[in-house]
């Protein structure tokens, strides 16, 4: 049988080092991890390197070789790095990514699936959908802000019709 304890939030650590251990749930100012996974990160400071985490919560994180499946911080740096989905006022990162909202975003060489983001600052990005106001670098995108307009007033367009002529055909008289 598994026991469960509580640490009282005062007593929590204030630095966590970890290295080759898998984490149920991970809670300190800063978090350091070698080589270890955790479901859940919550911290002021993370630092990452060869390892993996479901969700992360903090104010910084810093990965390198690393695999994310939801990062929710402030500051961003990814090196080498996949994560499912990003979320962060400022992110920095080389390698691959699912969906990214972010308000800057600085990509060396990423690819990203969707990408929401006032700045957009890249050496090479290829995309599938990029929505940005600021977009600078070598980007390869499927679909960009103006095509993504263009797309969904063609499909809301093409709905509207499919609608009247349902109704036309099959609505009660």
């Amino acid at each position: 049988m598994t026991e469960q304890y509580s640490i009282p939030e005062n007593d929590q650590p204030q630095v966590t080092n970890l290295s080759q251990v898998d984490a149920e749930s991970v809670k300190a100012e800063l978090v350091r991890m070698h080589q270890s996974t955790a479901q859940v990160i919550n911290s002021e400071d993370v630092e990452l390197s060869q390892g993996a985490a479901l969700e992360v919560n903090a104010v910084n994180v810093n990965a390198r070789q690393a695999g994310f499946v939801l990062v929710q911080a402030e500051t961003v740096t990814m090196q080498q790095s996949v994560a499912a989905a990003v979320r962060a006022e400022n992110l920095s990162m080389n390698g691959c990514a699912g969906a990214v909202v972010a308000g800057s975003v600085e990509f060396g060489n990423a690819y990203a699936g969707v990408v929401v983001s006032r700045e957009v600052c890249s050496e090479k990005i290829e995309s599938i959908i990029l929505l940005s106001n600021k977009v600078e670098g070598n980007v390869t995108t499927v679909i960009d802000t103006r095509g993504a307009l263009i797309a969904g007033l063609v499909g809301g367009l093409f709905a509207g019709i499919m609608l009247l002529l349902g109704r036309m055909l099959f609505g009660k008289k």
